[in-house]
């Protein structure tokens, strides 16, 4: 796909391998399963286990865990290669993120026990951060675990969790010290089979996204081992958080480049075919004007997305280019979903043509990850030192 280009930096010839490779399984085992997806409000289990075994969630793990050993550019490709095809509702970048917090932070005894799982498609995870009264300020979360004999007691509730019908491991940000702010905040890795005092809500009805389940999580009294903090000590969940971020930041960016490809290629071909005043609308000025400039849009964003990839490899990726590439590719890919509908005319705000799907996909990019405002914030610190 047009994500690798002879001037990507980090591109080898296995990265080209397996973006072919993962192109195929989703366009066999993906494609043909979006709407009933959407309609259902979940992706078959059956999907991620397939999607394990075709080695897509693995990339970037070690082999030690299951994995193929590579670096995050895989699952890069992964990211891109399903926003390319209009999909946001298999929630494989919420299990990514997941899978490199416990490679960051997991004690070895964690890795062990649920990385493979995780790669394999055996286990779906989840992390959850926001709450009904906190979303992007993240320090001021209600959640609480609390210490209690050999391990934690949970308690509280999250709110739009990606993955959360169906997640069997979630992430959960909590307050293990109350009142020391940021320096209080924790991990907790919660499994939800068999868990007491753990409780899904219902599954949230969306304006867009609808083939993933988002819902509310429960956690009423619910006692947790204390192997399962995430980390060796309390009180390092807020670092863990902003050190990861750069990634999430930059999966949206990354997912947004693949929904403007879908969005342009998708366009192009019905402006080519549709007549209007006995001409295509390919030829009319306005047309051929408002795609040009899409088009140099995109391969703005493109070459400053795969810088951030590279960055990433390198570990260099700061927090202010990476919400640079959150916030231009979210607000770049709604402004291409918007302008591209208004080319399909009537038929673009029929639901069966896949521009409308995406245009609903769309704006929750702006939102989720860090509002746009927050992202403006982040880089005007960087400004002002």
């Amino acid at each position: 796909m047009a994500l690798i280009t002879p001037h990507a930096s980090w591109q080898q010839e296995e990265h080209t391998l397996f973006s072919e490779s993962v192109g195929r399984f989703f366009d066999a085992e993906l494609v043909p399963n979006i709407e009933k997806w959407a309609e259902q409000g979940i992706v078959d289990r059956e999907f991620w286990n397939k999607a394990g075994q075709a080695g897509i969630m693995g990339g970037a793990i070690p082999e030690i865990y299951g994995g193929s050993g590579g670096g995050i550019a895989f699952d890069a490709i992964a990211i891109y290669e399903q926003a390319a095809r209009s999909d946001f509702g298999w929630g494989f970048g919420i299990q990514s993120i997941v899978m490199h917090y416990l490679v960051a932070y997991g004690a070895e005894a964690q890795k062990q026990r649920w990385l493979p799982k995780l790669v394999s498609g055996e286990m779906i995870g989840a992390i959850a951060m926001t709450e009904p009264g906190a979303g992007s300020d993240l320090q001021a979360v209600r959640t609480t675990a609390q210490k209690d004999g050999n391990g934690y007691r949970l308690n509280g509730s999250k709110i739009f969790i990606t993955n959360g019908q169906s997640a069997d491991l979630v992430l959960v940000v909590a307050k293990t010290e109350k009142t020391a702010g940021a320096k209080g905040i924790s991990l907790i890795c919660v499994e939800s089979e068999g868990a007491d005092g753990f409780r899904r809500g219902r599954n949230l009805k969306k304006l867009g996204m609808k083939g993933n389940d988002t819902a509310e999580l429960f956690f009423e009294d619910q006692h947790v081992p204390a192997d399962n903090l995430l980390g060796t000590e309390e009180g390092q969940g807020f670092y863990q958080l902003m050190k990861q971020l750069p990634w999430e930041r930059l999966l949206i960016g990354i997912s947004a480049l693949g929904a403007i490809d879908f969005a342009l290629s998708e366009t192009i071909s019905y402006v080519q075919e549709r007549k209007v005043f006995g001409q295509r609308v390919m030829d009319l000025q306005n047309t051929r004007f408002k795609l040009a400039e899409m088009k140099t849009k995109a391969e703005m964003l493109r070459a400053f997305i795969n810088n951030g990839i590279a960055s990433l490899e390198q570990g260099t990726l700061d927090a202010a280019t990476a919400s640079m590439a959150k916030y231009w590719g979210s607000e770049l890919q709604n402004e291409v979903a918007t302008e591209c509908l208004q080319l399909f005319g009537g038929y673009g705000y029929m639901m069966e043509y896949p521009i409308a799907r995406l245009y609903a996909d769309s704006r929750v990019q702006m939102i989720y990850g860090g509002s746009n405002e927050i992202m403006k914030e982040l880089i005007a610190r960087s400004l002002d030192t």
